[in-house]
């Protein structure tokens, strides 16, 4: 099953993640200091995460169905897809137009790039 999450309701999920597993009243004292969210907006958007399955809400604690990684995951390709055409190359140029890479992270993309030519993860 794909996920697609709108901006607001990634950074709700994030908030569960992070704190998860929370009470739904906690969550929406954290919704309203972290997005200015009125009780009633967290209600709505848990509501609707939880019947799509990416969230639940039972005895007032609120878990996650569905991980952060598989979200983004599916997020990233949904964009790639669409805006790119699905080519990843094309992405990291346009990505990386103009930007300068530590050795770091120069090293660390290449690592990935090699575990994934040998079809490891």
């Amino acid at each position: 099953m794909a996920y697609s999450l709108c901006e607001s309701e990634y950074r709700f999920a994030l908030l569960v993640w992070q704190h998860e597993p929370i009470p739904s009243g906690q969550l929406a004292k954290l919704c309203l200091n972290e997005l200015g969210w009125k009780k009633s907006t967290t209600y709505t958007v848990l509501k609707k995460l939880c019947e799509r399955g990416i969230l639940q809400n039972q005895n007032a604690q609120v878990t996650s169905l569905v991980p952060k990684e598989q979200i983004q995951k599916e997020q990233s390709e949904q964009f790639i897809g669409r805006t790119f055409h699905g080519s990843l190359p094309q992405f990291l140029a346009a990505f990386m137009q103009g930007k300068q890479l530590s050795d770091e992270q120069a090293d660390e993309l290449l690592t990935l790039i090699e575990q994934h030519r040998k079809g490891g993860k």
